[in-house]
């Protein structure tokens, strides 16, 4: 257990007490009385805490040790009473402890959710990481309202070369320069064979028996 102050409901402090219905009610009753007078004692000692830390100036919050749901019950109200503002942290249910805060320097949800992490909160860091976070953002907004980005070329060609051929026949060269369209064409009468098929056929047939032959092929018209 993680604190003195036990939890039990009315019915564990009948049991507690044993058989015997006169016997058993003096002793519950003496267990109940046990039990306020501990919660009492507690409470007065949360109280003296919790004025402590509102007297001190140089304390802006304070974490209490490990208390049971009754514990942390009495102290949440204490806080409230007093004008603060508290929080519970920790997984295991019988070891969560309490953050009780001044109400002018409330947590912000970045410092709580580092608490249920159970890192220790560091302001610088998490001022440095909020400064990155809207430096980036203004970033993107700057690059969405200067739309897309046109790549031109370090230097114009005509520029580049004008030491050698001068600035005017650069120009002179890059507006009358065409496309040679006749390059590498062939005239259409060329390509025409005049010939019909009987005589292409009969030409093939002589050339193959004078290969035969061995004479020598007579010339084409």
């Amino acid at each position: 257990m993680c604190s003195s102050l036990q939890a039990g409901s009315t019915w564990a402090l009948w049991a507690a007490a044993g058989p015997g219905s006169q016997e058993q009610a003096a002793r519950l009753k003496k267990l109940q009385e046990q039990d306020r007078q501990q919660k009492a004692e507690f409470r007065k000692r949360m109280e003296k805490e919790v004025s402590d830390f509102i007297q001190d100036s140089g304390q802006v919050k304070k974490k209490f040790q490990p208390m049971n749901k009754i514990e942390r019950s009495i102290l949440h109200d204490v806080v409230e009473v007093a004008g603060l503002t508290s929080f519970s942290f920790g997984e295991d249910d019988e070891c969560r402890y309490v953050m009780i805060f001044k109400k002018e320097f409330a947590p912000s949800d970045e410092e709580l959710d580092s608490y249920r992490r159970g890192e220790e909160w560091d302001p610088q860091k998490a001022e440095e990481k909020r400064k990155l976070k809207e430096l980036a953002q203004q970033q993107e907004e700057e690059a969405a309202q200067q739309g897309p980005v046109v790549v031109s070329p370090a230097s114009d060609y005509k520029d580049k070369y004008s030491h050698l051929i001068g600035k005017g026949a650069a120009k002179d060269a890059a507006h009358m320069l065409q496309a040679n369209k006749t390059y590498g064409c062939v005239p259409v009468a060329n390509k025409r064979d005049t010939r019909s098929i009987e005589e292409a056929m009969n030409e093939i047939r002589a050339k193959k028996r004078l290969r035969q032959s061995g004479e020598e092929l007579p010339p084409t018209s």
